[in-house]
């Protein structure tokens, strides 16, 4: 089972507030926004969103599902456990490591790109694997940023309409337009 054995955050919402502040030529305070506010700049995007980071480490994640997060690059890092013997002293050529055997993965994202994972890897077309890799650190991260986790949302709802070539039906379903109206609340 992939666990997320690590989650910490980098930076704090403080440091978005004052970055918007001073783009409207206000000076900084002391003090974290209010949820309404962090609401309202994820689903704007505005770019002091990248200022909030998050780090967390994956155990027991298979190798090819790392494969899936290493293709996200923007407002983030990845750093996976080498499979390569002249590092790790293991005795099996890497040419014949297994891609479902488990290994460890850090990962640090910013807050946009950390909605931008949700969306693709939340999907009911992703590997069911990557889709509980990715559940799981939502989780965690729910703990210290619920807000932010209320944001994270497949395509599908942040579209409002399902654009895959090959629709799952839940964008036909009561479901999704109560999760799209979710994902849309501010208060």
């Amino acid at each position: 089972m992939i666990k997320v054995t690590r989650l910490n955050a980098v930076t704090s919402w403080n440091r978005a507030l004052n970055a918007a502040r001073r783009t409207v030529g206000k000076s900084a305070l002391k003090k974290e926004p209010s949820d309404s506010w962090k609401a309202k700049m994820l689903l704007a995007e505005h770019s002091p969103i990248r200022l909030i980071e998050y780090e967390w480490t994956w155990e027991q994640i298979p190798q090819w599902v790392t494969v899936h997060f290493v293709r996200h690059h923007i407002g983030c890092e990845k750093f996976v456990h080498t499979q390569r013997p002249d590092r790790t002293g293991s005795q099996i050529p890497r040419g014949e490591h297994l891609q479902g055997e488990l290994n460890e993965m850090d990962m640090t994202a910013n807050a946009q790109e950390i909605m931008a994972i949700s969306r693709v890897r939340l999907c009911n077309c992703a590997s069911k694997e990557t889709k509980e890799a990715w559940t799981a650190m939502l989780q965690e991260l729910k703990k210290i940023d619920p807000v932010l986790v209320s944001k994270c949302v497949p395509t599908c709802v942040y579209r409002g309409f399902c654009p895959e070539l090959k629709c799952c039906g839940y964008a036909n379903t009561h479901q999704f337009q109560e999760a799209v109206e979710k994902y849309r609340k501010t208060e």
